[in-house]
């Protein structure tokens, strides 16, 4: 979808409107308290502006002595026209360069619904599952499509591109396979941006890759794994049978990087052995973006569930015995699992999942096989032309891709011609081109590229008498031919009418709590305004339909786009320079920590290993810190929640000719300010070491100080928290790194396109900047909020924390505050002692929330028993007081059981959530009335947002593994 921005005006003359759109202020509408309300606020705290709040705060040692340099900022109609001026520069061709990337159309019913709808982009990953099942069923059918596609039995809710399942597979053969190598084989048939992501990813673990020719490779040398592509890069398809029997014979494992349409003809890898099936499945109607977000799948066999990175969605059943989905198997998640975790991938690209899976939905089993038949109909119709024209195809098995041998013709002259019709090219030498053709393809386009071939419109045939009739049997030209059903549940079978689907859609959004509902207070996520302007540009064309390997010369609007928003990025973060590639805050430790690894080697300090991890830092930090072959060795924290600087500076000692890195959060993940952060920094680097700051926090950052003049030497930024993209239930997320002059080298680079230098890291994603589509967000947030309006922001942000601080700590102590008694952007209650005054654990809490229209904060981290609120700028004071009136409530309902005036174990705590099912229907045996459970706050009579599902037995789903669709006469009961 295209939406056109107004035109610019143009000249010094004042138009009509042109005042208005000047004064049109975008901070106002992302910020949420107004004046009055702030001044309220501060009024509460005892602090006279806030100014005053900020300087009581935040360091004076690390402020900022001046304002941004930023651009003025602009209103949203002058930052849409600027931006498309801008789009514009990008060329639309018609990009026929694979490599597992394709057009694809985009299900009207899809786009507006799912893609542009705020109430799927701004819900939160689903950790409380009872009030989101829409999105969990959404993913479990995502499962159950990999899984009949692949013919394995488990699939995940999906990774961050291609690559990394790919990187990620390996990691896992390496973790599970008992035969003792080291080494892992990659077949030279993979794409290359895929053999790059898996040698950035095995150097720092110490495995060695071996890329060559599968045929000949005779397993001389042992190897746990092996990756192969199907169909290979260049379009061939080869039968794998014969080498998976030698790999399983020494012991290793398989994994084969699927296109999971070529599924729908081809036998799939399950049903010849594989042991991991990888891919992407952005064929299935996500666009191009140049590059993502795109959603990327992860299937395996059953044996291998516990290891399996990212997220499964299982099926357990809620305190009625009625089914109910949540994430499952939870112990792997690295956050609990820290250093011990099978991956740092926390996250997934739940948001385009979703999409993929609602694509499968839309067009059923019957629908993808007719798309296939089609692509691959149109390719043995292109093949046969080029025949007839003289050239050769590397190979006669194949399934939409085709490598064409350019004989005594010039690559020049075939590339002039595709100039002329607008149309791109996979060049894999002077000698060879590849034309790969997807959903999108025309018989006009077939004709086009006969043209550019034949060099002439004049062709010798016509598109008639290539054309086959309509085949009988499998076509000659896919030699292993798919005979098992899939896609047979019923949910691919019943929604292909636009009318069922957009019924089915709604339903499945009004089961989860988003920002559309009420604020989503979680203690280091962010959950802020994604402002509808900032999502337009998104589905521009000029943006979406733009292939991650086009040439730069089409490209130019991007380069605008990405030169100034690393510049922006740069002076909010004190940094030379940055890398916008790492498509997740995961990948943005796993590159930051790369590049630390690499400036050691390049002084020949390679035994640098040891990183210092304070205990109360992410979970992701020590999971990407041995993700990069590191040494974690925790440092303590004090009483007051900051960095014991003792012990760091006897650990920086103890190691200090092994020191590489710190990794720190700032503000702190207790939510302070901590005042000796600069002394920290000091200590590390006093021993040789970098320090690592996490960007987590960035939030009460931006504005007021700056990580590289702290004494960070790298930081990844969230995005999808502090710049504005949205999560998208849990995904996408874009995580660039800044980092100091001495570490430019070091960025990731790109083995397709020209980026990086000989020091560079290489590639952490698969495409060389990310999910290039969704940084229009940050920069459309950028350029309105302007330097005045984001330095509010943070401020606002500071503010609305402490003030929900203030408003509860009579309630809920805080547990951790800086030395003026205040926070940062965030806040810890402590909710210890409920357990033994009335037998409440703070999953009670969670749950009894859900009642009062709220999603919980974060539950207990970085402190067991507490609750993390992080409010944002974007929430009002009106709901800022709504939200501390629930806690508050919640409060005297603890203090009725700690009285003995409600029971200890039938309250309305421990029973919560409440449907309206578990309302309505049987006898109500409770001591407390259906209106107590149902309505405990004025304002859930006027908009009552009702969980889907009762409270969930987590235990009973884990006991009973089950992640694909259950058939439906389950939920009948």
């Amino acid at each position: 979808m295209v939406i056109s921005a107004p035109r610019p005006q143009s000249g010094n003359q004042q138009t009509p409107g042109e005042s208005t759109q000047k004064s049109s202020n975008f901070k106002e509408r992302h910020i949420g308290p107004n004046a009055d309300d702030i001044q309220q606020m501060l009024a509460v705290l005892g602090i006279s502006s806030l100014d005053a709040l900020i300087d009581q705060t935040v360091p004076q040692s690390i402020r900022l002595s001046r304002p941004l340099k930023l651009p003025e900022a602009l209103s949203e109609y002058a930052a849409l026209t600027k931006l498309k001026e801008i789009a514009l520069k990008n060329q639309v061709f018609r990009s026929f360069i694979g490599m597992g990337y394709y057009d694809t159309i985009t299900p009207a019913v899809i786009q507006r619904n799912i893609l542009e709808n705020p109430g799927w982009y701004t819900a939160y990953t689903p950790y409380q599952p009872e009030i989101a099942q829409g999105r969990l069923e959404a993913l479990l059918n995502f499962q159950t499509m990999m899984i009949d596609l692949t013919g394995l039995e488990i699939a995940n809710a999906s990774l961050l591109d291609e690559a990394t399942a790919a990187a990620e597979a390996m990691s896992m053969s390496y973790g599970v396979c008992k035969n003792k190598a080291n080494t892992f084989f990659v077949s030279n048939d993979c794409h290359p941006q895929t053999i790059d992501v898996l040698q950035t990813r095995a150097k720092p673990l110490g495995i060695h890759i071996i890329v060559g020719d599968r045929q000949t490779f005779d397993f001389a040398e042992p190897i746990f794994g092996a990756i192969l592509q199907y169909p290979a890069s260049d379009g061939t398809i080869y039968d794998y049978r014969a080498f998976v029997e030698k790999a399983h014979a020494v012991g290793a494992l398989v994994t084969v990087a699927a296109d999971p349409l070529s599924l729908t003809l081809l036998t799939p890898p399950g049903e010849f052995g594989a042991d991991i099936a990888v891919g992407s499945t952005q064929r299935f109607g996500i666009p191009l973006g140049y590059g993502g977000p795109h959603a990327a799948y992860f299937a395996t066999k059953e044996e291998y569930k516990r290891q399996v990175p990212g997220r499964i969605v299982g099926v357990s059943k809620d305190s009625q015995g009625k089914p109910a989905l949540r994430l499952a198997l939870q112990t792997r998640e690295q956050h609990i699992r820290r250093e011990k975790a099978t991956s740092n991938i926390c996250t997934a690209q739940v948001l385009l999942a979703v999409m993929a899976s609602m694509y499968a939905v839309y067009h059923g089993p019957d629908g993808l096989k007719k798309i296939a038949d089609n692509i691959h109909a149109l390719t043995v119709v292109l093949a046969a032309g080029l025949k007839r024209l003289g050239y050769k195809l590397t190979s006669e098995s194949f399934f939409d891709t085709i490598r064409v041998e350019l004989g005594t013709r010039s690559l020049k002259e075939i590339l002039a011609a595709c100039e002329q019709k607008k149309i791109n090219l996979r060049i894999f030498d002077d000698t060879a081109v590849g034309i790969s053709l997807d959903e999108t393809t025309t018989v006009e386009d077939v004709q086009d590229l006969w043209e550019i071939f034949a060099g002439t419109d004049n062709l010798p045939f016509t598109l008639e008498e290539l054309s086959p009739p309509l085949p009988t049997t499998p076509s000659p030209h896919l030699p292993l031919p798919r005979k098992s059903a899939y896609l047979t549940h019923p949910i691919f079978n019943r929604y292909h009418s636009e009318t069922e689907l957009l019924r089915y859609l709604h339903r499945l959004e009004t089961k989860d709590l988003s920002l559309t509902t009420s604020m989503i207070p979680l203690g280091s996520c962010t959950m802020k305004l994604n402002a509808t302007s900032e999502m337009i540009p998104v589905t521009w064309a000029e943006f979406c339909k733009i292939h991650p390997f086009a040439p730069q010369s089409q490209t130019q609007g991007y380069q605008i786009l990405f030169q100034q928003l690393e510049e922006w990025l740069a002076e909010i973060t004190g940094f030379a320079g940055i890398s916008l590639q790492p498509n997740a805050g995961s990948q943005g430790e796993y590159a930051g920590l790369l590049v630390i690894r690499k400036y050691h080697e390049s002084r020949g300090e390679a035994h640098r290993n040891v990183c210092l991890i304070p205990t109360s830092a992410h979970g992701t930090n020590p999971a990407s810190a041995v993700m990069c072959g590191m040494k974690v060795v925790a440092v303590a924290c004090d009483n007051q929640g900051n960095v014991d600087l003792n012990d760091l500076k006897a650990k920086a000692e103890k190691h200090s000719k092994e020191l590489a890195a710190l990794m720190v959060t700032y503000p702190s993940t207790h939510g302070v300010f901590e005042e000796q952060i600069q002394e920290i920094c000091a200590v590390v680097h006093t021993h040789g070491g970098q320090v690592y700051m996490d960007g987590a926090n960035m939030n009460a950052q931006v504005g007021l100080c700056r990580p590289g003049d702290i004494g960070a030497d790298v930081c990844h930024l969230n995005l999808h928290k502090t710049f504005c993209i949205p999560h998208g239930g849990g995904g996408p997320g874009m995580g660039p790194i800044g980092v100091a002059k001495h570490l430019v080298p070091f960025l990731p680079g790109s083995p397709v396109v020209k980026m990086g230098g000989e020091l560079s890291i290489g590639a952490v994603s698969a495409a060389p900047w990310g999910s290039a589509c969704i940084l229009v967000i940050s920069w459309m947030y950028i350029a309105m909020m302007g330097a005045a309006g984001l330095t509010d922001a943070t401020k606002v942000a500071i503010l609305n924390a402490n003030y929900i601080a203030k408003r509860l700590e009579g309630y809920y102590p805080v547990l951790y505050q800086g030395k003026n008694g205040l926070v940062a952007h965030e806040c810890i209650l402590d909710l210890r002692s409920l357990k033994k005054s009335a037998s409440i654990e703070i999953d009670d809490v969670a749950k009894r929330l859900m009642d009062y229209g709220f999603h919980a904060p974060t539950v207990s981290w970085p402190v067991a028993g507490t609750i993390m609120v992080e409010p944002t700028e974007s929430e009002s004071k009106e709901e800022l007081d709504r939200f501390c009136d629930a806690l508050i409530a919640i409060r005297q309902e603890i203090a009725a059981i700690e009285s003995g005036k409600a029971d200890l174990q039938d309250n309305v705590l421990k029973n919560a959530p409440y449907t309206a099912e578990s309302l309505i229907v049987g006898e109500w045996n409770h001591p407390y009335s259906r209106e107590q459970a149902a309505y405990p706050a004025p304002w859930t009579r006027e908009h009552k947002f009702w969980p889907a599902v009762g409270r969930i037995d987590a235990a009973f789903g884990d006991r009973n593994f089950v992640c694909s669709c259950l058939p439906m006469d389950a939920y009948q009961t």
